[in-house]
């Protein structure tokens, strides 16, 4: 839906030279998730087995080049984009405390906790110095979108400290949305599209004009918590934003870019840092663009973005953050492995 656009929509351009150079011979891979702590640090969780041989040159063996050793998943970047700190991976795992497979998202909740999402059925919580707090999940074949003990592949997190609550978007295996305790783990609820007991029905693929189907499509992307008490939720294949009450009470939904096939156009979201936060930023790796969208109507009213491997352009589109500044972080997957900085036109 688009609608004419107010007269005070901001309007982004790139920041060229954020983030500072990386240390250490470092590269990144597909970067999968990215999150802002009350510092205005930045933080990125990123893929390193997403690296071929040859950007990965220097750590072969024998090397290929003297260029390109892959960074540690977890990157802390302070304001300015330098590196503060970096931790995780294969590297320091052990039999006790494995390191996923593949990482998928990260949250910084309010005590400066790093909540991570895998496509190894867990979610982890972290100390900022990278010590384990707690592992939510079980590995094992799934059971479906109703087995409280078990994830599909989990891809987002968001913390209600009020209420001692995780909200988990699960994800590419299962369908839905499961609330957790956040300092024990314990299964609260669960809930579906439109609020409703999820149903893991064989669907067909996705076709625009289609009648709107009552189920997530996989993947259930990415949920975020607004200052209205509700809880907004990227279900990215059905091209829409689906609005709860944190009981699982359906509130209201929109679609967007429902021309899209492939991959879907509702990759993430967050919100504009007004107290109203009148505005929802959704990235669309498909599009290769950021949606700017009124938060309370859901309506489009400008973007920004297009493909391309220039400074300010996008392949794959993942996750966006916003910063107590208003800049906008963005970050990269498929080959587009990186992270950019869109500073407010003023």
């Amino acid at each position: 839906m688009t609608t004419a656009a107010p007269t005070n929509v901001p309007v982004y351009h790139v920041d060229p030279f954020w983030p500072k150079p990386l240390p250490n011979n470092w590269i990144l891979g597909q970067v999968s998730g990215i999150a802002v702590d009350e510092r205005d640090h930045v933080w990125i969780v990123q893929r390193p087995g997403s690296l071929t041989e040859r950007e990965a040159g220097a750590a072969q063996n024998p090397p290929l080049s003297e260029s390109g050793m892959p960074a540690p998943p977890v990157i802390e970047f302070d304001a300015e984009g330098n590196v503060v700190q970096a931790w995780g991976g294969q590297a320091t795992a052990t039999e006790a405390d494995p390191w996923p497979r593949s990482e998928h998202g990260i949250y910084i909740d309010p005590d400066g906790n790093v909540w991570l999402a895998s496509m190894d059925q867990i979610v982890m919580k972290y100390a900022p110095n990278g010590k384990r707090l707690l592992t939510i999940g079980e590995r094992g074949d799934p059971e479906g979108s109703n087995d409280p003990r078990r994830f599909g592949f989990p891809t987002d997190i968001a913390v209600d400290p009020d209420a001692g609550e995780a909200f988990i978007s699960d994800g590419y295996r299962n369908r839905r949305i499961i609330v957790v305790d956040k300092t024990t783990g314990a299964f609260k609820r669960l809930w579906g599209a439109y609020g409703d007991k999820p149903d893991d029905v064989e669907l067909q693929p996705y076709e625009p004009g289609e009648t709107p189907i009552r189920h997530f499509r996989s993947p259930m992307h990415a949920v975020r918590l607004g200052n209205d008490g509700l809880l907004y939720a990227a279900d990215r294949v059905n091209k829409r934003i689906q609005v709860f009450r944190k009981s699982g009470e359906f509130v209201k939904e929109a679609f967007m870019a429902t021309w899209t096939r492939a991959m879907g156009s509702v990759w993430d979201l967050d919100f504009s840092k007004d107290a109203q936060q009148t505005f929802l930023f959704v990235p669309d790796g498909t599009n290769c663009k950021v949606w700017i969208l009124l938060r309370e109507s859901l309506e489009v009213v400008g973007s920004f973005g297009r493909g391309g491997r220039q400074a300010g352009q996008f392949d794959w589109v993942h996750n966006l953050a916003l910063d107590s500044k208003s800049n906008i972080f963005t970050a990269e997957v498929n080959t587009g492995k990186r992270v950019q900085k869109f500073l407010p036109v003023t």
